[in-house]
């Protein structure tokens, strides 16, 4: 099963990456521009595979770059929540 498929799933990813990302000694600033790149990558690459990723990918569709950076850091945030 792909991290993708579940909601859930993909917010324990994120944690368990944040977490890791975090004892490598990267802030969360670090993190977040970080998360910034991938959800570039993301929404030019994968298609979402549930309504919730499709939610966020059209709210990052719409959104302006500042945007785009708020979106990340508060995916971070969420996954931290999820730890």
């Amino acid at each position: 099963m792909s991290v993708l498929s579940s909601f859930d799933g993909w917010k324990k990813f994120l944690g368990d990456r944040v977490e890791a990302a975090h004892k490598a000694g990267m802030n969360d600033d670090t993190i977040a521009n970080l998360a910034y790149e991938i959800g570039e990558f993301l929404d030019e690459r994968v298609d979402p595979k549930n309504d919730e990723q499709r939610v966020l990918k059209e709210l990052w569709d719409v959104g302006n770059e500042q945007e785009r950076h708020v979106m990340a850091k508060l995916m971070v945030k969420l996954a931290k929540h999820n730890q």
